[in-house]
């Protein structure tokens, strides 16, 4: 099954993700197969190849939720919004024994 997802690149501290289309078993680190953008989160830059992402749904590929929602925020599909799950915080272990 294909997955329209983001992948992280960038400095530490400036994150940058790139929009790839990788098979969801796959890592999304290594080899993709098609970019289909980009998203800079700081400056709130994007740029969405719309016409190709449109394909890539129509063949069956899923976006991930955040992927989805920036989509709708871009105008390239109408949907509701889906709820992301964020991941709860690690605390290391010295502060797990102090409490």
């Amino acid at each position: 099954m294909l997955s329209i997802r983001l992948s992280r690149v960038g400095k530490k501290n400036q994150p940058q993700f790139r929009l790839i289309v990788v098979d969801k078993k796959r890592d999304p680190f290594g080899n993709y197969i098609e970019l289909l953008g980009y998203y800079h989160p700081i400056t709130k830059q994007s740029d969405f190849k719309a016409d190709r992402i449109n394909h890539w749904i129509s063949l069956g590929a899923q976006p991930s939720d955040t992927v989805h929602n920036l989509l709708i925020k871009q105008n390239i599909i109408k949907d509701k919004p889906k709820k992301v799950k964020v991941r709860p915080i690690r605390l290391k272990k010295e502060e797990t024994e102090k409490s």
